[in-house]
């Protein structure tokens, strides 16, 4: 049994609390409460088990301290020491958020994205807003709108765009917000939230965080527009918000699919493409006040390999149809991190080596999985497995060390004196028969080598 995580000190609770069948209960003390106030919305968001969950969930997430230096270990005391102030002073309107930390990450078309990382508190009641709130706005939301939503996924979105593209929609609209997490329009946000809570009190809260500021080199800078990622309750207002482009598409019969700020629109000319394209740019920017970026977006050809990028992803065509594909750059820049893993001057041991490789493998392959790549993956494999040899005969280091490792894995002495004190560069001795008839594949696995060709093999063995 564990102490409950945002319970007194004293109570206990099951380690399985977050099941689901236990995922709405409410404790006896705050639905009493609940009873009293009406069963108000900010008494489901305060309900002992739904700010249970919501530490869980942050803690589960980990991430870095906000502005206090406050880890997600520290917050456990923390938050069983304060617990009863902290949830009181939300219920009178007196709590105030505080400042977001400012946080750039680099992009992948060279650029920085800003992060805004919230105290662990602050997540904390962030997650526990968002957890009742989803509910409400789920039923609400675009079946072909995949971001941030439970049951939804990148994969499920590229393969809707693959279905229009088979149904005769082969041109593409690509749309490209700036900035849009830093834009959003408070007013017009707080709006779309009151549609559907009528609990003052909520959006009051959810209001003060869109409002709490961001610190910078020591500076507070107000936010007047826009929800920082890195908080928990941004993914779900910025679905709240783009829901409306949404609905508006929809009901124009326009095949709109969208990943967050993410957005196909298909047509079946390109003259009714370039049509949407200019429509879809009216309603966002005069509509919704957001920003098109001109040079991003386009209209293209849902099969043009170079030019159609979506989530990583591009479309092929060949003779029974469109295919997915994993994009060029995706496909780049996977390469280059897998070169970066086997490099042969970080000096680790090869088995460890191997599982890093393994790891990263795991996690790409369960995103760009669903891709037809298998070529690919049969070229990577056969390098991958050159790139540990190459590793291995580095690491033997000395000739004297080589030859008797050599004679060790069955080489005739008077061959491994040849080979050991051989002149050749360590990428011409990883595919010369020196090694690949002495640390044969089958030696490579038993070492933990981890074949992305027989995981990719082992994804599509039921299609």
């Amino acid at each position: 049994m564990k102490a409950e995580y945002l319970g007194n000190k004293g109570c206990l609770q099951r380690d399985n609390a977050e099941r689901e069948e236990y995922a709405g209960a409410r404790s006896i003390d705050n639905r009493e409460t609940a009873e009293t106030d009406g069963a108000s919305l900010l008494e489901e968001i305060l309900d002992r088990e739904n700010l249970n969950r919501a530490y869980k969930r942050v803690k589960s997430n980990k991430g870095a301290p906000g502005i206090d230096g406050m880890t997600v270990e520290d917050a456990f005391s923390w938050i069983k020491e304060h617990r009863e102030k902290l949830v009181g002073s939300i219920r009178r309107g007196k709590y105030k958020p505080k400042p977001v930390r400012r946080k750039e990450i680099p992009k992948a078309d060279g650029g920085m994205r800003q992060l805004g990382i919230p105290t662990v508190i602050d997540r904390v009641i962030q997650q526990a807003i968002a957890q009742q709130l989803t509910p409400i706005f789920e039923p609400l939301f675009s079946e072909k709108s995949y971001g941030y939503r439970p049951g939804k996924s990148a994969q499920m979105a590229i393969q809707k765009v693959k279905e229009y593209a088979d149904q005769g929609y082969g041109y593409a609209v690509l749309i490209d917000l700036s900035k849009y997490f830093d834009t959003l329009n408070h007013e017009l946000l707080m709006n779309m939230v009151r549609e559907q809570v009528s609990d003052k009190r909520v959006t009051d809260l959810i209001k003060k965080y869109l409002k709490s500021g961001v610190l910078e080199n020591g500076l507070l800078v107000k936010t007047e527009e826009g929800s920082p990622q890195g908080g928990p309750l941004s993914p779900l207002l910025a679905n709240i918000y783009l829901n409306k482009f949404d609905q508006e598409m929809e009901s124009r019969g326009v095949p709109v699919i969208r990943y967050a700020d993410d957005i196909v629109i298909l047509a079946k000319s390109e003259r009714a493409a370039k049509r949407l394209l200019e429509s879809a740019r009216k309603y966002l920017e005069e509509k919704l006040k957001l920003k098109i970026n001109g040079e991003k977006s386009r209209v293209v050809k849902a099969a043009a390999i170079r030019n159609f990028k979506f989530l990583g992803f591009a479309l092929g065509r060949g003779k029974n149809g469109y295919y997915i594909r994993a994009h060029a750059e995706s496909l780049k820049k996977a390469k280059a991190k897998l070169k970066e893993l086997t490099s042969r001057s970080q000096g680790r041991n090869v088995r460890m080596v191997m599982h890093n490789v393994k790891v990263y493998i795991r996690g790409w392959l369960g995103y760009f999985g669903i891709a037809s790549m298998k070529e690919t993956m049969r070229d990577w494999d056969g390098w991958l497995r050159r790139r540990f040899r190459m590793y291995i005969w580095k690491q033997w280091k000395k000739p004297k060390t080589k030859v008797q490792n050599l004679r060790k894995l069955g080489m005739p002495g008077w061959q491994a004196y040849r080979n050991g004190n051989t002149r050749k560069g360590y990428w011409a001795v990883a595919g010369s028969g020196i090694l690949t008839h002495t640390i044969t594949n089958e030696r490579l696995a038993q070492a933990g080598y981890y074949s992305i060709l027989d995981q990719y093999e082992s994804l599509h063995s039921n299609d």
